[in-house]
């Protein structure tokens, strides 16, 4: 049996490109990019993703791997699955910044713990909607979600030298936009819920000035926090599952719109 030099760099190309694209958006990914798993999982993950998929997809392009435009081709395809994993990560952020502006609002602001998916300092409150999102991520299949976009990804932009786009990256970055506005949707109740609060406490300080507004305000501030968010529990599934779908349906559209 004689391999020619084209078949086997078009056998390569085959599993290497669609291999960074995989890598790349497990290195970015919520739940399976954070720090608690270890490279070594995460590059078997893809190693196994990239072994099952390759069958399924279209054929690459005949170029050499080590040539500018084989290189061109891999920075490609870095670049749209680091633009996937990005916007699915924001929806995550979404949850830690809601959670920081209830943090602050309650006074737990100062209350910090380490992130042990990002390891960095966040809110105790933070902490818990992360813990919170994650087993919803789990719950509802978006793994498996994730898989099936992956593959619709090499349908509707398949590898070529020619990939992202300054519109797509544009849109990829006014994504974080709708991170910030997320946060506040998230955090509105317990907000308002307790700017009331602060003005009935106003209220009590002027018609009773000699009364320690900070030693009875704090506990019952906080107190009323956690019922808050006690009440508005419920309500994380389907702000998660619409954040979720949104995420697909941009990913979807960057894609569309990338090559």
């Amino acid at each position: 049996m004689v391999i020619t030099s084209a078949e086997l760099t078009s056998w390569v190309g085959s599993y290497m490109w669609p291999l960074f694209r995989v890598a790349a958006m497990l290195a970015v990914i919520p739940v399976i990019g954070n720090r608690m798993l270890s490279i070594r999982i995460r590059l078997i993950a893809a190693l196994a993703i990239t072994m099952v998929i390759a069958p399924l997809l279209p054929s690459s392009p005949a170029v050499e791997p080590l040539s500018a435009t084989g290189l061109l081709v891999t920075v490609q395809q870095v670049l749209i699955g680091t633009a996937m994993g990005f916007i699915l990560s924001m929806i995550f952020a979404a949850f830690v910044h809601g959670g920081q502006i209830i943090a602050m609002q309650m006074g737990l602001g100062f209350a910090s713990m380490v992130d042990p998916a990002n390891g960095v300092q966040v809110p105790v409150i933070s902490q818990f909607y992360i813990i919170t999102v994650t087993l919803l991520f789990l719950a509802v299949n978006a793994h498996l979600m994730v898989v099936q976009v992956l593959v619709d990804s090499f349908r509707i932009l398949p590898i070529a030298p020619i990939g992202m786009t300054q519109v797509g990256l544009q849109q990829v970055a006014a994504w974080a936009g709708h991170m910030f506005s997320s946060a506040v949707l998230i955090a509105l109740p317990a907000v308002a819920c307790l700017l009331i609060v602060n003005l009935a406490f106003g209220v009590i300080v002027r018609a009773a000035p000699q009364l320690n507004i900070f030693a009875v305000g704090f506990p019952i501030t906080m107190l009323l926090g956690f019922i808050v968010i006690l009440l508005t529990l419920p309500s994380v599934v389907p702000q998660f599952t619409t954040l979720l779908n949104d995420g697909f349906g941009m990913t979807r559209r960057i894609l569309a719109g990338g090559g």
